[in-house]
């Protein structure tokens, strides 16, 4: 911990707490009830009060059972706990008798949900599941861990009913440790109906008149509007509701803003910690995810974070930016089982006074996550299916580049290389993997990585290279034993390439970051993210294109046309009368002084994401009823561009371009994106490079970069 004025309560160890000295109170909440505070500790849960009433010196871990909750508490911070559902209904903390909203309902404050649908079913949405256990247990009761499972079991006479998975939920409370734990163990027994799952996580609905302050990173921070101010009376829903425009906000400061959860998304890699300040009584509430190795999709897969409720959220899978092709799916003879988690809920506090306080908290949240990142894989879940440190394995290794006409032939490590671990499969198919566990880390200077606290098991090894085009995967199976180390050996990746550059547009980073991102309409904006690196998340932007492009299409000159400015980041609908929408083609112009006579050339086009289109490419031809040399056929379901992001999944194809279909001098490539019924489809491109034929290697043409 840092060494900042922080108030966690800590103490000297003492005895466990005796239940013989808790009082219960329950009563009737009818209109207003004047609570009057003493000495004791006082928790509202909904319609009851649970009053826990300590003696002076006594400090430790204390569990009380009731009929109805349970409570957790470690003399720093208390926990209140639905019994047997194990919904959190209560977080007492400095003094504050609950950080959860109590204008909520108690099974509507702090939960574990998921969504999930019978097969065959392939839409993103299904039946939403806010799970509630049927039976709660005791795992360890000891004076440094409490651990609490609340468990639902699946049978037949649930079929078509609940989701057929037996899950178990636990909490976890250290002996003087500021915050609580959680995690799941989700179980698809054999011959079990089969089912998909579209998304699962942790909620905490946290106080709206005292959690106004909320952090994702250091550069996304923000004092944010009321959940009032989304409402009918006060916003203005636009194309989609998760979009509100605030038009009469309880505080005029928000008036004309946009509030959209989505504007919040993250990486799974950056997604470390996040959460909310109450700003009068200077206290942070802080969501810690100390490794992504249970979540999906790999670590370049974007989920919600923290948003206007205020909301926190702990999401362990999810379709957003990828779209069905990320939905779990499971047979009838599929068992299956995984742990989630844990993830720490932090709870900091400053004295009275402390300068820059919201600064204060956050940097200190950033250092317990490091801490927690530290201390994983932890060593106190007391599950046997969380593996300990000690029955994990290691893997290490190093991955260098070999790039003929970049590198010289020279194997040199990549810069920012990304190496992972994840279940057996094909070139690039991490970014569709669900049902295992993903280990992942960066290379360093000299191209060695190290895994470590790998669970046993076969997986391959994958990677990717910023500044280079494509994904590696090692063919040969990595199989990982319990405390075992593997070295991998020196592993070479040859990224795909035919012949010399001709010429470029872009940078290959998987995103369309680096293309120009227009300003937003005025009307629709968040100020966060004015002048802000990640432009791209306001408002609206897909309208744009129409009104920099109203009659013509874009068309980029290679040599004279600028990526960062003449380059729109997105190849979106163009919107029609009537609310209907057309296609768009776009053309890149380039000059060829000699071309080479019976051979190919190759068009490389990687995309950052794409949503319901189809892609076609012809040469030298603007006539679209013409067939297209290559066609993408409908790809993508990513939703990317309502959702404000610059990348989705990862796509990569070459074109093969028989020398006869261009001209020396002046050529255009027409790049058509077709199926447009709505304005959120697109693409984005990631990167675009022509190549010539591996003859040409002395072309005078070689080098153009724009």
């Amino acid at each position: 911990m840092s060494t900042i004025p922080v108030g966690l309560g800590k103490g000297p160890i003492r005895p466990i707490f005796s239940l013989s000295t808790i009082t219960w109170i329950s009563a009737k909440l009818g209109t207003m009830i004047l609570l009057l505070l003493f000495s004791s500790r006082l928790f509202l849960d909904g319609n009851m009060f649970i009053q826990a009433t300590a003696s002076e010196n006594t400090t430790g871990l204390q569990l009380h059972i009731f009929d109805q909750y349970v409570v957790m508490n470690n003399d720093i911070l208390q926990v209140n706990l639905s019994k047997p559902q194990g919904m959190v209904t209560g977080i007492q903390y400095k003094g504050i008798d609950n950080l959860l909203e109590v204008l909520e309902d108690e099974t509507n404050r702090g939960y574990w949900d998921l969504v999930w649908s019978a097969p065959g079913i392939t839409r993103k949405k299904g039946a939403f599941d806010r799970i509630e256990g049927t039976n709660f247990t005791v795992i360890v009761e000891t004076e440094d861990q409490l651990e609490l499972s609340f468990t639902r079991m699946w049978d037949p006479s649930l079929e078509g009913k609940v989701v057929p998975l037996n899950i178990d939920k636990r909490f976890v409370l250290l002996r003087n440790s500021s915050g609580f734990y959680t995690y799941a163990i989700y179980e698809h027994l054999n011959e079990w109906p089969a089912f998909n799952l579209t998304n699962t996580r942790t909620v905490f609905k946290l106080r709206k008149d005292k959690f106004h302050y909320m952090a994702i990173s250091d550069t996304r921070q923000r004092h944010m509007p009321l959940p009032d101010d989304r409402s009918a009376e006060r916003g203005q829903a636009l194309a989609y509701p998760e979009a509100v425009l605030l038009v009469n906000p309880v505080e005029p400061e928000f008036k004309g803003e946009v509030d959209d959860k989505y504007q919040y998304s993250i990486e799974n890699m950056y997604n470390r910690v996040h959460g909310w300040i109450a700003n009068d009584s200077q206290v942070g509430f802080w969501q810690i995810t100390p490794s992504e190795e249970f979540k999906t999709g790999g670590p370049f897969k974007q989920c919600l974070t923290s948003h206007v409720g205020p909301t926190t959220l702990a999401i362990f899978h999810s379709t957003h930016y990828s779209g069905e092709e990320l939905i779990l799916q499971f047979g009838t003879n599929e068992p299956w089982k995984k742990v989630l988690g844990p993830v720490f809920f932090y709870l900091n506090s400053l004295v009275n006074g402390t300068t820059n306080p919201i600064q204060r908290l956050w940097e200190d949240a950033k250092q317990e996550m490091n801490d927690e990142v530290e201390r994983w894989p932890y060593d106190f879940p007391a599950s046997k299916d969380f593996l300990s440190p000690k029955q994990r394995g290691a893997v290490r290794g190093s991955l260098l580049v070999r790039e003929r006409y970049v590198t010289d032939d020279k194997d040199v490590p990549g810069n920012g290389t990304w190496v992972g671990l994840a279940a057996p499969g094909v070139v690039g198919s991490w970014q569709l993997e669900c049902k295992g566990y993903q280990f992942w880390t960066k290379v360093d200077s000299n191209g060695y990585f190290s895994i470590h606290g790998v669970r046993p098991g076969t997986y391959n090894l994958y990677a990717w290279v910023p500044g280079f085009i494509g994904d590696y995967r090692d063919v040969s199976e990595v199989v990982v034993t319990p405390d075992g180390d593997v070295d991998v050996g020196t592993l070479v990746y040859e990224p795909p390439r035919t012949g010399p550059t001709l010429w470029e547009i872009g940078i290959p980073d998987r995103t369309a970051a680096e293309f120009y991102v227009p300003d937003p309409n005025p009307k629709y904006i968040n100020k966060l993210y004015v002048n802000h690196t990640d432009r791209f998340r306001q408002y609206g932007l897909w309208e744009r294109y129409a009104e920099l492009y109203p009659d013509n299409d874009l068309v980029y000159t290679i040599g004279v046309s600028d990526y960062t400015k003449d380059f729109f980041f997105a190849q979106v609908t163009r919107k029609m009368g009537n609310n209907t929408y057309k296609g768009s083609t776009w053309q890149i112009k380039f000059h060829l002084g000699n071309v080479d006579k019976n051979t190919t050339y190759t068009l490389r086009i990687s995309l950052a994401t794409a949503h319901v289109s189809e892609l076609q490419v012809r040469i030298n031809d603007p006539e679209t009823k013409n067939p297209p040399l290559f066609t993408t056929g409908e790809i993508g379901n990513d939703n990317t561009i309502a959702r404000h992001g610059i990348h989705g999944l990862y796509r990569l194809y070459s074109v093969d371009i028989p020398s006869a279909l261009l001209v020396e001098g002046n050529n255009t490539i027409f790049l058509t994106r077709e199926l447009s019924v709505s304005p959120f489809q697109g693409i984005m491109y990631d990167y675009i490079r022509l190549e010539g034929p591996p003859s040409s290697s002395d072309n005078q043409n070689i080098g153009y970069s724009s």
